[in-house]
């Protein structure tokens, strides 16, 4: 069966997506630990559970932004 120019299109498109989406779902859920932990830190009663959920938020983005793409080319260029 021959792929088509527009069939390779939308496998590539879809392989950048599903790539990138734990990337940015990452960077967004730290971001959202981030702001609500600085939030939380405002008040001494809750300081010691906004440090620790703004540390995990940073955690996460880095995780978002940083770590490597250990996925391998399954398909091939045919």
């Amino acid at each position: 069966m021959r792929m088509t120019q527009l069939s390779r299109s939308g496998r590539q498109v879809a392989d950048l997506v599903g790539r990138m989406f734990n990337r940015l779902a990452a960077v967004i859920i730290g971001s959202i630990f981030m702001v609500v932990g600085l939030a939380m830190m405002i008040t001494i009663v809750m300081l010691p559970m906004g440090v620790v959920l703004t540390l995990l938020g940073v955690m996460i983005v880095l995780f978002g932004f940083f770590i490597p793409d250990t996925r391998t080319e399954q398909h091939g260029d045919r």
